[in-house]
């Protein structure tokens, strides 16, 4: 079977606080329930003063889900790393890791609008993110080590050994060449299987540990509905607009596997990366990862909930027998 996703970013145009609110706890009950139905991961995000209240805060929202759940994990995908204060999100991730038993994977993105907003020049990125990754890794030893001319020590320890999972994101050799020097996974954002090389490379040059976790050619984004001929009319501007919300973020030199290029939702949908698909559609589509978002680009609560039971259960079903 294939890895699954229900990927929560719980945005709502013209939102009131109200609303966005009951969206949330929504989320919250989602998540609650794909856990018990063997969803293998919660996935979200970091985005900072976009508008439809675009999630700023994923690791509030991560506890949150720990709370509601007993096992599945919750992937941050990604978090813009040299935003954040190092020694901070140590100890965040770390506590986290502790109340969810390990349950955290954390990656690291990027969006040059919010290096601006925050004051952080776009162009230091690549040493911002270098110091970021190794100060996490240093801290979570649970000892002292030298930092911006200092000694610190960051406690407590992460429950997982010997460290949390930690995913070095982008499509570019400098990229690989950070994750391979640091021994950490390389995340790419599209199909690139002549990256994976060049990462493997500069691992054997490093001596380190590390893997590829390459995304499939195309890794589509669905919604499930029993009629999706219908549902394309009533739901389809939800999927459209968070499709051209991402595409205006993508520079031409960014290469992912779920851009779109679509302006209308009959473009949207001839392109395939957003997909409605019935539950019997589910195994069809023999993916290596399913990713289902619920709530996609302000979509109704009650049609996320019938689209989230949809899927779980064409998870449950078995599969029919071969004649």
């Amino acid at each position: 079977m294939a890895f699954t996703v229900v990927r929560f970013n719980p945005v709502e145009p013209g939102s009131a606080p109200a609303s966005l609110s009951a969206r949330y706890r929504a989320a919250l009950e989602m998540a609650a329930y794909a856990d018990e139905r063997g969803v293998d991961t919660v996935q979200t995000e970091e985005h900072h003063g976009v508008a439809d209240s675009w999630l700023p805060s994923p690791f509030t929202f991560a506890g949150a889900v720990f709370g509601a759940t007993r096992r599945i994990a919750v992937t941050v995908s990604a978090i813009i790393g040299p935003l954040h204060d190092p020694l901070r999100l140590a100890e965040d991730i770390a506590v986290l890791d502790l109340l969810s038993g390990g349950r955290l994977v954390t990656g690291i993105g990027y969006r040059p609008e919010e290096y601006e907003r925050a004051g952080v020049a776009w162009g230091r990125r690549g040493r911002l993110r270098d110091e970021l990754l190794e100060t996490l890794l240093a801290a979570w030893t649970g000892e002292p080590f030298p930092y911006r001319g200092r000694t610190v020590r960051v406690t407590p320890r992460p429950y997982t050994r010997p460290h949390p999972l930690l995913l070095v994101g982008g499509s570019s050799r400098a990229a690989a060449r950070r994750a391979a020097r640091l021994g950490l996974p390389l995340f790419p954002s599209a199909y690139l299987p002549e990256l994976e090389a060049y990462y493997h490379e500069r691992r054997a040059e490093h001596g380190t540990e590390g893997f590829y976790m390459m995304p499939s050619r195309r890794t589509p984004l669905l919604h499930f509905s029993e009629d999706p001929e219908r549902a394309w009319a009533p739901y389809g501007g939800h999927l459209l607009h968070e499709a051209r919300t991402y595409a205006s973020w993508q520079s031409e030199d960014i290469r992912s596997a779920v851009r779109s290029s679509a302006s209308t939702v009959a473009e949207l949908r001839e392109e395939g990366v957003y997909r409605i698909v019935t539950p019997d559609g589910l195994r069809a589509l023999e993916a290596e990862s399913v990713v289902l978002h619920p709530l996609c680009g302000g979509m109704p609560v009650e049609e996320g909930w019938r689209s989230l039971r949809l899927f779980c259960g064409a998870l449950e079903k078995p599969a029919a027998p071969a004649r």
